[in-house]
């Protein structure tokens, strides 16, 4: 079966930085565009970032652009995100997500459970 199960979240102080991995299994990993997903506490879902099955190329949400970078290495079936200058806005559970598509649709069919970044002083 489909797997993806998000590491690396995690407290870390305004500023600062993390790097966040989805290892992927059950699918043809480098067949898919995969996306990274946020929920800050209260709120909805909202769009992270994404990136093609190839990783060539990449799409940010405004707020993230330039504080935030997707790869991926299908050698390994994983996913990346590296988070730099953090905000306490930045608080929230992370998501990886499989599109559909081998390029970025936006529609999303496996999910992962999710790891918790907490940005604070």
């Amino acid at each position: 079966e489909v797997q993806l199960v998000e590491s690396g979240g995690g407290l870390v102080q305004p500023g600062g930085s993390l790097r966040l991995s989805c290892a992927a299994s059950g699918f043809t990993f480098d067949d898919y565009a995969m996306s990274w997903v946020r929920q800050a506490p209260g709120k909805g879902l909202e769009w992270v970032s994404a990136i093609s099955w190839n990783g060539d190329m990449t799409y940010y949400a405004e707020s993230m652009k330039g504080r935030f970078t997707a790869s991926r290495d299908n050698a390994k079936n994983t996913l990346y995100l590296q988070m730099n200058s953090l905000e306490s806005e930045d608080t929230a559970v992370y998501y990886c997500a499989k599109d559909v598509l081998r390029v970025p649709r936006y529609e999303y069919d496996y999910w992962g459970q999710g790891t918790q970044v907490t940005v604070s002083s």
